[in-house]
């Protein structure tokens, strides 16, 4: 890639990377909107879900309806529309995703509600106290994980144990309180029902894949990614707000890419 072409690219991220950072702006006030209005979370979901994959489907139309400049070779023709159609296809499984996706409303809400927190330490002595939640047993979790036939690196593999760890903490700590009692167990459901797509990843940026010979993409195939890809589908948002700040960005950035989720971020 040329100079021209790096700073070209570069600047499309930044730009992207904008309006990332202001739909999630958006979406929370949105969300915090409907519920002062009385709209239930779930409701809340279905809302803002299917507006945001009419949105992805307004793209899908434009990409389908592009055409290859007049007077083109057939050789590039039939390259454009095949291009066209693997983009388009791609588009589509973005806005069945989108559209289906569920607890939003319920992490951003608690994702305001930790940032407001942070922002305010008067203590509220007059406030009453929270309900516990459930202990979340890590090692439980990372064994769960490691039954899952997909994650075929060795864990002593990794860059460094403290790092695993690491990764681990921020990922649990996106689990909900009322999640955490049968967390383990989510986790495997998940893992069973996201077999198909897990392997499919592993075989494209795990270990041994083209793409991991750069260096990149090291948490694919770690126990610890399954977490993380259950939590890009649940809590992506709150994930995120976790992980800022504490973890290289490019570790999660990759990880969501190659699990297909890297639009749900806010980079």
């Amino acid at each position: 890639m040329s100079t021209n072409q790096y700073d070209a690219y570069g600047e499309e991220l930044a730009r992207i990377s904008q309006h990332q950072s202001d739909a999630v702006t958006a979406r929370m006030t949105v969300f915090e909107a409907l519920t002062l209005a009385g709209v239930s979370p779930a409701q809340a979901n279905e809302l803002v879900s299917q507006l945001e994959a009419g949105a992805v489907a307004g793209a899908h139309t434009w990409i389908s309806e592009n055409s290859p400049p007049l007077g083109s070779e057939q050789a590039f023709e039939d390259g454009w529309f095949k291009g066209v159609r693997a983009v388009a296809s791609q588009l589509l499984q973005i806005a069945d995703t989108t559209a289906s996706q569920l607890g939003r409303a319920e992490s951003n809400a608690l994702l305001l509600t930790r940032i407001r927190q942070q922002a305010s330490r008067v203590p509220q002595s007059d406030a009453p106290a929270p309900a516990p939640a459930a202990a979340l047993d890590a090692d439980e979790v990372l064994a769960a994980a490691r039954r899952c036939t997909w994650a075929l690196t060795d864990p002593s593999g990794f860059l460094v144990p403290e790092a695993s760890e690491e990764i681990l903490t921020v990922a649990l700590g996106a689990v909900r309180d009322e999640e955490r009692a049968d967390y383990a167990q989510r986790l495997e459901t998940f893992a069973d029902r996201r077999r198909e797509r897990l392997e499919k990843m592993l075989r494209a940026y795990g270990p041994g894949s083209a793409p991991a010979e750069y260096g990149r993409y090291a948490l694919v195939g770690q126990p610890e990614s399954l977490v993380l890809c259950e939590r890009l589908e649940s809590t992506p948002l709150l994930l995120q707000g976790l992980w800022d700040g504490e973890l290289e960005d490019v570790f999660l950035d990759d990880l969501a890419y190659a699990w297909g989720a890297l639009h749900r971020l806010r980079r």
